[in-house]
């Protein structure tokens, strides 16, 4: 309680009110790591289900991980939950309902919270989708990434195109919503065979649609074994904008850099992030935001899965935490942001970071002077110039120091 007293503290900050919290729940194995992916995963090399008794260990630590985190958030109602990993399908539906009575019993969460399972077609079976809503799953996002199956190899996808087609058409009979993730700019892909992809997702006419650049990230296995025949950046821009013409003609529209919805389809969890909102982040390698009314923190948990689950049960799931320093948060806040077709208020902005608009004055006469920034005095959005160069846009906002 002395750290919680600590953070009440007076410091160079002034929000005028928190913002909405949400809770992320990080399950960290997968069948294989794709060698795209730099993100805190672990090959659960036994393949099948994860044992009953590694599930109710890692559940343990979760809910410990919780219990220990509640005096920081106490009393907040939490808006919309969003458990990924890693594949959380390996989870037993029984084993997801468990966790999720837990959060319900130590949460007050907002009426009609907004619940997100990732799922991977490599993990999927009949009626296991429908378990996992029975367990109180309201949302799927489900991993296609192709619908090509020489694509899924070269991607190190456990799954084929059927087994995709087949775990999309079970998540549209049991959820009334639903994401696809889709892959594009893969290796010797050209726009003809992006737009055949794209046939076979919007078949399905899918709530919603997440679609990613492939890039070579650090540290993983594409960074050492490059694939040939990479789409140039050209070839690349051509394919979002047909994404972005496709996905428009079908009823979908693109409300930030990725995502594309039908009305009522946004993902609450992840609009959220981009408004700048709150999070805690609990299982191996989670990430949280939390504010306080003089000072915004910073947390990570214990990355590899077994010395969280000990950290965690000893009522240390954190390795390390820091304030996040006033001079950081424009280009925090413009790094989610500005990622929103529609933008955000200015007044967003004032009451999130806790700043005022003179930390900010430079930067945005700077971007709108170079037709990124839209010219209006009471938002904050980017032209379709501004899209097109969001890390141009968004570098404005970098601390003097950082630039």
């Amino acid at each position: 309680m002395a750290d919680v007293i600590k953070l009440m503290r007076a410091g160079q900050l002034s929000l005028p009110a928190l913002p909405p919290l949400a809770l992320y729940v990080h399950l960290p194995w997968c069948l294989r790591k794709c060698p795209y992916c730099d993100f805190n995963s672990h090959e659960w090399r036994q393949g099948g289900e994860l044992p009953a008794d590694t599930a109710r260990q890692y559940i343990a630590a979760l809910r410990a991980d919780l219990e220990a985190a509640l005096p920081l958030i106490w009393g907040r109602p939490v808006v919309s939950i969003f458990i990924g990993g890693g594949t959380p399908s390996l989870f037993a539906p029984e084993q997801i309902g468990e966790l999720i009575s837990d959060l319900r019993a130590r949460l007050p969460l907002e009426p009609g919270c907004e619940i997100t399972l990732e799922a991977n077609p490599g993990t999927f079976e009949r009626e296991r989708f429908k378990g996992f809503r029975d367990a109180g799953v309201t949302r799927l996002s489900i991993g296609v990434q192709s619908f090509d199956d020489a694509q899924l190899k070269q991607l190190g996808r456990v799954h084929n195109a059927g087994q995709a087609k087949a775990a999309i058409a079970e998540a549209a009979s049991a959820f009334e919503t639903f994401n696809i993730d889709l892959m594009y700019a893969l290796p010797g892909q050209t726009l003809e065979e992006l737009g055949h992809e794209l046939d076979q997702a919007l078949a399905f006419d899918p709530p919603h649609l997440s679609v990613y650049h492939l890039t070579i990230e650090p540290n993983t296995r594409f960074a050492i074994d490059t694939p040939a025949n990479l789409p140039d950046p050209d070839l690349a821009s051509e394919m979002l904008d047909l994404i972005t013409e496709r996905t428009g003609v079908s009823g979908l529209q693109r409300y930030e850099v990725s995502a594309y919805a039908r009305p009522g389809h946004r993902c609450g969890h992840n609009l959220n992030y981009w408004q700048f909102g709150d999070y805690l982040g609990i299982g191996a390698g989670a990430h949280s935001k939390l504010s306080f009314p003089h000072r915004i923190l910073r947390q990570v948990r214990w990355r590899e899965p077994a010395t969280y689950m000990q950290k965690a049960l000893e009522g240390q799931a954190m390795s390390n935490e820091n304030e996040v320093a006033a001079a950081e948060l424009p280009f925090e806040f413009m790094l989610n942001a500005l990622r929103l077709v529609e933008g955000v208020p200015l007044v967003s902005y004032l009451e999130r970071t806790g700043l005022g608009a003179t930390s900010i004055t430079r930067a945005l006469e700077q971007g709108r002077t170079k037709g990124l920034l839209v010219d209006d005095v009471a938002r904050l959005a980017a032209t379709p110039r501004g899209f097109d160069f969001l890390s141009d846009l968004q570098a404005l906002f970098l601390a003097p120091d950082s630039r």
